[in-house]
């Protein structure tokens, strides 16, 4: 049994097992991938908005929908299923159940992400602490090699392996991290949105020129994404396809992503629940080895 626990290593790195280190370094970035793609469903004539959006400021939108999004409930959990299509129209399948806990609202969180199938990956289980001030703990569990490894990525806007996503995508952006500016109000499939550009305060962290989001105007949910590049072009889309009321909370329960050039990505959300009454030990690092059924079932 090997565990690294006070040491960091980066996600490039390979274990050094028995275990095929090209074969294993594959499935710990496509692992990677299916995370990041999970937590990037944060996010048609354009009108003029009247007094900021009703009485609301860009910054106020931003945080409003952050909170609708990321912070639904006290905690919630839910089964995922993932559909992904290269540019070469190659289809992988992929599920997972995931916890959530609010340590803080609109602050600290906790997540537990094991993995069902493929064969590949059953068993694997990535838990995120997520923290405002200070980059996010990480903990990956690799039952093929009974390994804890605990993981830092530096570089949160670092693609892992051909996939749509990135590291950030996992936790969400900091609103902080952008100057928001509300460019009006727009129908989009027949809701009333607001549509911010979002603009990065410091350009040489990302590779995006800005950002754009829909964002309802009734439940604050976003609707839609688009992201351009240094030149100004589209690259990156990310739409809301389905959503429905859950124990009386608007859910995002269909997302899409599409990345010009590299294919697109549909995530379905079922068995979704709230308030649950999770206790914070269940994210403990002992507990990555020992799921508890009772919740990932």
């Amino acid at each position: 049994m090997k565990i690294i626990d006070k040491k960091t290593v980066t996600a490039n790195i390979p274990v050094t097992t028995d275990l095929n280190k090209k074969e294993e370094g594959s499935r710990l970035l496509s692992l990677y991938v299916l995370i990041g793609l999970l937590f990037t469903l944060s996010l048609f004539s354009l009108k003029p908005a009247n007094a900021n959006g009703a009485g609301l400021s860009a910054d106020e939108i931003v945080e409003k929908s952050n909170s609708a999004y990321y912070y639904a409930g006290k905690d919630g959990s839910a089964k995922v299923k993932m559909t992904i299509t290269d540019a070469a129209n190659r289809v992988r399948l992929r599920e997972f159940s995931i916890l959530r806990l609010d340590v803080k609202e609109g602050a600290e969180q906790k997540f537990y992400v094991y993995f069902r199938t493929p064969a590949d990956v059953e068993g694997m289980v990535f838990m995120v602490w997520k923290n405002i001030d200070k980059d996010d703990d990480r903990w990956l569990y690799i039952p093929a090699v009974d390994l804890v490894k605990r993981v830092s990525a530096k570089n949160k806007r670092s693609s892992f392996a051909g996939s749509h996503s990135t590291y950030e995508d996992v936790s969400g952006r900091s609103t902080g991290d952008d100057s928001h500016e509300l460019l009006g109000t727009e129908v989009l499939n027949g809701k009333n949105t607001y549509v911010i550009k979002n603009s990065p305060k410091d350009a040489d962290l990302v590779e995006f020129s800005y950002y754009k989001v829909w964002i309802d105007a009734n439940n604050f949910l976003p609707l839609k994404g688009e992201y351009y590049d240094k030149g100004g072009k589209l690259y990156k889309t990310m739409t809301s396809e389905k959503i429905e009321t859950i124990d009386g909370i608007p859910t995002v329960v269909r997302g899409r992503v599409d990345v010009k050039g590299r294919g697109h990505t549909i995530i379905e959300f079922s068995d979704i629940k709230y308030n649950i009454g999770l206790n914070e030990k269940i994210f403990d690092e002992r507990y990555l080895r020992r799921p508890q059924r009772r919740w990932i079932r």
